[in-house]
């Protein structure tokens, strides 16, 4: 499979060799991908491959005409890319989760902590992976446990999604991306940012991502170090992006998905 790999995910790790690996569960499967020069391989390595890793690609000809022409110029080099539709809708939700109120670094080690603690291992082509805690391992951690990873204040939302995934997560794995996002803030704690997050990680389709989210802003405003941007502090980022796109909602996945794959490769 060509194409350059998204890996804004943190359960994609990077090593010195250029190389990347993630752990994901899919059906009743674990399953390890690996990116190399040679391309991406995926492997089944516990359970059954009742349920198979897709992935979506993104490619930059249906970006909007309306952005401006140093963003379009600089994911147009991007290229062509390829993500992971987390196949995981509970991993999706912790994802969200553990990314409220901290920086993305800081989510990244917290969400492997979180995994390598409470998971699943797995060996991996280049060292050792892990998958997320299931919902059912969530609801019987102590309250230490959440303090012990550093997830104290997680701790409430996450034990409030896994007891509302384990009653409706039948019908929410089967909705679209509004849909999802909608019935997700019914959960306490879990608000529209965290909730658009997981459905567009879990669906694949990034026109439902908070659009004025940080990491958006902060790629977009390299990439077109020009452009006029409105200021962190502005109301006015998340109108202006969704509407270089207008009703194009393939145009609006294109933009920010293609914006959050060139910053996974600029950091």
């Amino acid at each position: 499979m060509a194409g350059v790999l998204t890996t804004d995910h943190p359960a994609w790790h990077h090593y010195d060799n250029g190389a990347r690996a993630r752990a994901v569960r899919a059906g009743s499967g674990l399953w390890v991908m690996s990116h190399e020069s040679s391309g991406l391989r995926i492997d089944c390595v516990d359970g059954n491959e009742d349920i198979k890793p897709s992935f979506c690609v993104t490619d930059p000809a249906d970006l909007p005409a309306a952005a401006p022409a140093a963003l379009r110029d600089g994911l147009v080099e991007l290229g062509v890319s390829q993500r992971l539709a987390n196949p995981w809708l509970w991993d999706a939700i912790t994802t969200a989760i553990l990314r409220q109120v901290v920086r993305a670094d800081q989510a990244r080690k917290l969400y492997r902590t979180w995994c390598s603690k409470y998971g699943t291992d797995i060996d991996g082509p280049f060292g050792r992976l892990a998958v997320a805690p299931t919902h059912t391992k969530v609801l019987k951690l102590a309250e230490s446990s959440f303090a012990a990873v550093g997830a104290k204040f997680h701790r409430t939302a996450l034990q409030a999604a896994a007891e509302q995934y384990d009653a409706h997560h039948e019908t929410w794995q089967h909705l679209d991306a509004s849909a999802l996002a909608d019935a997700l803030t019914t959960i306490p704690r879990i608000g529209p940012w965290t909730a658009r997050a997981a459905a567009a990680d879990f669906t694949g389709d990034f026109s439902i991502y908070p659009h004025d989210d940080l990491a958006v802003r902060t790629w977009a405003a390299q990439i077109a170090p020009a452009y006029s941007w409105p200021d962190k502090k502005n109301k006015a980022f998340g109108p202006l992006w969704t509407g270089w796109a207008g009703e194009d909602r393939t145009a609006l996945h294109t933009l920010t998905l293609a914006t959050l794959t060139w910053g996974a490769h600029a950091r």
